[in-house]
């Protein structure tokens, strides 16, 4: 443990000086390795909301270093409740969820609230809180998380009423930030998982910008020490997202609330959490957020950041959106009886279950021809590969378990060609089918096959007369292989249900 909080010093330091190689390997095991022991576990899922962080907050009440205050109220009555922590002279004031939809940082604030409670780390916690006065605004828009909307109960985008002021959270966050006259500020979001880092494959896992205060992009001293902290931030995540970070763009928006506490005097650091391979709760991008946060706070704290050349923060890429879920190159399409060699890309898009705790999958196809300037989170070589539209099987089942409980005979039927089942009893709450087999009602005919963006991306891939790939609902199966576990890897995938 000793080399551990030593090692965070290390780091954080570090960060401040060009990498030096030799030291990655030691420098990279500190804040990170130690994550877990710091995590909140309550909040183990993205959809969370309103009552689960006051639970938390009741619990950092008894904390004596910590102070909670109510500082306002949702349009539907909920508490927006503010934490602050510290003695120092330097106001930094952290906000979350300005939509509803983008809960990666409001936990990692409570990663970093229990990262303070703790006894570890002494030597390393005093340099921040003795020389900084931090300020949480955890789930801004608790409304909209209520429904995982990114809009609230308004219907408008919190983030667009910086100027009129018309709803009840963006009148708080323009009160708190006028009360604190914050030095610094951390606008913090989550961007679409499609964002890359520009003219590379990566995803733009974490996002950074230093909003402009004007038209012109001007850079005073403020939105300047603004750019010193990303780079910063960005030293200290290279080590565990190389290359996924982007830099978003710095259009100034007048109405929104980055670019005019920029203009109102607090430097201000947009963070935005984009999408990592595998992890579609965003946990590990919850976690780079803790890492991140911490690190710009020590930096601020030790004015270690004035240092650093602004120049440097130019050289992070551009954010782009060209990723896909999915993307198939060169698959052969047969139409109207000519072949045509096709790149599809296709998106696994969530539908929310009743309550938004949870989702399923509606797939879509986004786009086809060529799309070479275009990556995927997985990429399937479709050369020598023809698609192929799946069929209806000719009999009626009973019920659902007649074919969800026989791994071997959904294998058998995909095999065959066929992509959908009928069934005479589909419960009536049944929202999708848990196998890689489409179900409908009795009286289903399947329409004409069309492969075009909007569409549902289910077909076959075909090889030397043989099936080898089914994709269904989006998600693609290797026919190949007899597998037992063949059920199991589909997992928490699903097929549609038409009725």
């Amino acid at each position: 443990m000793k080399y551990l909080k030593a090692s965070i010093l290390l780091l954080l330091v570090w960060a401040c000086k060009e990498p030096i190689q030799s030291q990655k390997k030691d420098i990279t095991s500190s804040l990170y390795e130690t994550y877990e022991d710091y995590k909140e576990p309550s909040l183990d899922k993205r959809r969370i909301k309103h009552e689960d962080i006051i639970k938390l907050l009741e619990e950092h009440r008894d904390d004596s270093e910590v102070e909670i205050h109510k500082v306002g109220e949702s349009i539907e009555g909920r508490s927006l409740n503010l934490v602050s922590l510290g003695n120092g002279n330097t106001d930094v004031f952290l906000w979350s969820q300005m939509h509803g939809n983008e809960p990666t940082a409001t936990q990692a604030i409570f990663d970093i609230l229990n990262f303070f409670k703790s006894r570890d780390f002494q030597e390393e916690k005093s340099e921040i809180l003795s020389n900084l006065r931090l300020h949480f605004l955890p789930m801004l828009n608790p409304d909209g998380a209520e429904v995982f909307k990114r809009e609230n109960r308004l219907g408008i985008d919190i983030n667009r009423d910086a100027l009129r002021l018309q709803s009840p959270e963006g009148q708080t966050l323009k009160r708190v930030r006028d009360s604190l006259q914050a030095d610094f500020g951390f606008n913090l979001h989550d961007q679409s998982t499609y964002y890359n880092a520009e003219r590379t494959e990566k995803p733009a896992t974490i996002s950074y910008l230093a909003p402009a205060y004007n038209y012109e992009k001007d850079v005073d001293e403020g939105r300047g020490n603004a750019m010193k902290v990303i780079v910063f931030m960005n030293r200290i995540i290279q080590q565990y997202a190389p290359g996924q970070v982007g830099r978003y763009n710095d259009d100034f928006e007048p109405r929104a609330f980055g670019d005019n506490i920029q203009k109102w005097g607090t430097s201000t650091i947009l963070i935005e959490s984009g999408g990592y391979a595998d992890d579609r709760e965003k946990q590990e991008i919850r976690k780079l957020n803790y890492v991140s946060i911490l690190s710009a706070l020590y930096s601020i704290a030790t004015e270690n950041y004035r240092d650093i050349g602004i120049e440097q923060y130019e050289q992070i890429p551009e954010n782009d959106r060209k990723l896909f879920d999915l993307k198939l190159t060169e698959v052969t399409y047969e139409l109207l009886g000519k072949p045509y060699i096709l790149d599809i890309g296709i998106n696994q898009l969530e539908v929310d279950k009743e309550g938004n705790r949870d989702y399923w999958f509606s797939s879509r196809v986004i786009d086809q021809g060529d799309l070479s300037t275009y990556y995927g989170y997985d990429t399937f070589d479709g050369k020598g590969y023809t698609l192929v539209p799946g069929k209806v099987y000719p009999e009626i089942f009973e019920n659902m378990s007649a074919v969800t409980q026989d791994p071997d005979r959904v294998r058998k039927l995909l095999k065959e060609g066929f992509t959908c089942i009928r069934v005479r009893n589909i419960p009536v709450d049944a929202l999708y089918s848990p196998i890689p087999l489409h179900m409908a009602t009795p009286g289903y005919q399947m329409p004409e096959f069309k492969l075009e963006a909007g569409k549902n991306p289910t077909f076959l891939l075909e090889k030397d007369g043989d099936y080898k790939f089914a994709l269904i609902n989006g998600f693609l199966l290797d026919l190949s292989e007899a597998d037992p576990k063949f059920l199991e890897q589909w997992g928490r995938k699903n097929a549609m249900i038409y009725r």
